[in-house]
């Protein structure tokens, strides 16, 4: 099942090429009581919608896939969680490079962990980024993202894969310097996620995808996730050693090599197979 949240947060089922509306699902989700919880309520309850879903689906309305705004897939993630150096071919680049490296010591995700980025980074696929400092690079990353299903803490490697709702595409995108990764990759509109949510069940094996992303047609990344330094399980279970992971959460697996700078105006194209493709626009200018 592909679920895609558009024009302005209605839900849509993707079937055939189309958009079929199936927002009145939205009012089964159980209502809540302030303090609400960390979490996104609709993936939290995808598991026990899908019924209710295809049957909406029978009578929606259906929108070509090109004519609607795509809004990020989770709307609420309690956290946005990265994983630094996480292709080995990065992190080679990344110690030959002074610009991405600047200074640090490139060791491994293992010696680095994991870091989180700001709700207010995220964004979908229709929306621009809106780059910030001219006078420093900024730089595309393409990942897998990881979407949670139900919470847990502690999660082994071996049973880490029943914690996932789905995958997504997802560009983290970077602004070099020596601030901390949490900081100068937390900033608005740096964290793009879609075009759509599939649910695990439709991958086979989210470790062997292809992914690769261009900037104005010029290839830029091309890669597989079997490249992983620490692959999926693991790396829920390193997260969750450290903190709880909650339905909604993203992780964004780690960028392969072949990062670079973009500018203002340039389009980036982002795919990672069986998942989905998108392309999306840099603003025309700093804000």
């Amino acid at each position: 099942m592909r679920i895609c949240r558009f024009n302005g947060g209605r839900l849509g089922l993707v079937q055939g090429g189309k958009v079929i509306d199936v927002t009145p699902v939205l009012g089964l989700i159980p209502a809540q009581n302030y303090p609400l919880p960390q979490k996104d309520l609709l993936i939290e309850a995808l598991p026990h919608l899908r019924g209710a879903i295809e049957a909406e689906a029978k009578k929606g309305a259906s929108h070509a896939i090109t004519s609607v705004k795509f809004d990020s897939p989770v709307a609420n993630p309690g956290k946005i969680i990265g994983a630094p150096i996480n292709y080995k071919a990065h992190v080679e680049e990344s110690k030959a490079d002074a610009n991405i490296g600047h200074g640090r010591n490139i060791t491994s995700i293992g010696d680095w962990g994991m870091f989180l980025k700001a709700g207010t980074s995220l964004i979908g696929c229709s929306d621009d980024i809106v780059l910030r400092f001219p006078e420093r690079r900024n730089d595309h990353e393409v990942e897998l993202g990881v979407v949670i299903g139900k919470q847990g803490n502690q999660i082994k490697a071996a049973d880490a894969m029943e914690y996932i709702a789905g995958y997504c595409v997802t560009l983290d995108m970077t602004l070099r310097g020596p601030e901390f990764q949490c900081f100068r990759k937390s900033i608005d509109s740096y964290s793009v996620a879609g075009p759509w949510l599939v649910t695990a069940d439709e991958v086979k094996d989210p470790n062997k995808l292809d992914l690769w992303l261009t900037v104005n047609g010029e290839s830029r990344q091309q890669s597989n996730t079997s490249f992983l330094v620490y692959d999926i399980a693991r790396l829920i279970e390193f997260a969750s050693s450290f903190y709880t992971l909650m339905p909604g959460d993203i992780i964004m697996t780690g960028t392969p090599e072949g990062v670079g700078p973009v500018k203002p105006g340039d389009l980036i194209e982002a795919c990672v197979e069986s998942i989905g493709q998108f392309s999306i626009r840099v603003a025309p200018a700093y804000a």
